[in-house]
């Protein structure tokens, strides 16, 4: 099963449990860790487990995939499962509020998690490429300080002299 086909899996089973403001980032290019992020926000803890509960149990049953890790308390606010190549973050408001991981990851494009065309390769990142500067040209200052020296050596000797 391909990455984005389990990333979207994730985010319609965070839907089924009444999960808001659920997204899906491209990671890929972008980070060596995983490919997608599927970000949900659960209102409660009680929520928190059901989001969690019913993505693990429907990827298994349905689908035969196991995540890899899941980590996270419900005490913390901020559950993690790991499947291959994608990793779902269900948070609190609060918690998602505070770590705005959609900003975090602000260059990974944001995903429709409902469509259900396979997307390909990401486009290739495009490096910008630097303009120069115009160069300036130096204009030459004149220095009062040098032409003030000879005068004041002139009134030294002056001075020197009475």
């Amino acid at each position: 099963m391909e990455s984005i086909e389990i990333a979207r899996l994730c985010a319609k089973y965070a839907d089924e449990k009444k999960a808001e403001d659920i997204l899906l980032l491209d990671l890929r290019g972008l980070s060596p860790v995983t490919d997608f992020f599927v970000v949900a926000t659960a209102s409660s803890n009680p929520q928190l487990r059901a989001v969690r509960d019913h993505i693990v149990d429907e990827m298994r049953d349905t689908h035969e995939q196991r995540p890899m890790i899941s980590d996270g308390t419900y005490e913390s606010q901020w559950l993690i499962l790991n499947y291959p190549n994608v990793l779902v973050h269900v948070l609190s408001p609060e918690k998602r509020d505070y770590y705005v991981l959609e900003e975090l990851w602000g260059d990974a494009p944001k995903l429709d998690w409902q469509d259900t065309e396979p997307v390909g390769e990401p486009t290739p990142r495009v490096k910008k490429p630097k303009v120069k500067k115009a160069a300036t040209k130096k204009v030459a200052t004149k220095k009062t300080a040098a032409k003030k020296a000879p005068a004041k050596k002139a009134a030294k000797k002056a001075a020197k002299k009475k």
